[in-house]
């Protein structure tokens, strides 16, 4: 159901195609409204595919296999993957390759790439956003740590940023929130230019 409040010209009620916990947290903490509604869709990289077409598609795809669900609803898809030395790292398989991740993360810098898309019936507006995670180097016991405590196997990389990782997060360059899993000013920033040029061409 649709809020009706003054929230409602700024932040209207979406629907999230993600089931992501820290997606729903970070929308909820800026009092953006939401529904959810997860697309079941292939994740799988393609041959020759970049980081951030993939991640964009991804995300556009989520989206788009749930809008034609909610006409004239604007829905958000979002996809995002750590990259390590041009190679993306996604989710891990098991502990084993959880572990392995975490390795090879340790001592090192990498990108967490977001792709970020709001789709309305046959409307469509997608962005990225990157930011450069450091590591400071792991022992064995660290990295063993790392992977027992942090909840690994729902997440790229294998860790969260705002969970036991942040104990070895030497520094982040760019936006924060982007790690966590939602770049929510990129999502605003969409948000406003897909209106706006709605409102121009008179489809809104």
């Amino acid at each position: 159901m649709l809020n009706h409040d003054h929230k409602d010209a700024i932040l209207p009620e979406i629907v999230l195609a993600s089931g992501s916990p820290r997606r729903s947290e970070i929308l909820a903490s800026v009092g953006w409204g939401f529904v959810k509604d997860v697309p079941d869709i292939d994740e799988s990289l393609r041959p020759d595919e970049t980081p951030e077409a993939y991640v964009e598609r991804l995300a556009l795809e989520k989206a788009s296999a749930i809008a034609g669900k909610w006409p004239g609803r604007l829905v958000l898809g979002a996809d995002t993957t750590v990259v390590l030395g041009g190679e993306v790292i996604g989710k891990p398989a098991d502990m084993d390759d959880a572990r392995r991740m975490i390795r090879s993360l340790s001592g090192e810098t990498h990108d967490v790439i977001t792709g970020v898309a709001l789709v309305r019936d046959s409307s469509s507006a997608t962005g990225i956003q990157r930011t450069a995670v450091t590591f400071a180097a792991m022992s064995d016991a660290e990295i063993e740590f790392l992977a027992r405590e942090g909840d690994p196997l729902d997440k790229a990389g294998a860790y969260a940023v705002q969970a036991q990782a942040a104990l070895f997060i030497r520094g982040i360059s760019g936006d924060y929130w982007n790690v966590v899993g939602l770049p929510i000013n990129l999502v605003y920033e969409l948000y406003r230019g897909f209106e706006v040029a709605g409102k121009t061409s008179g489809s809104i």
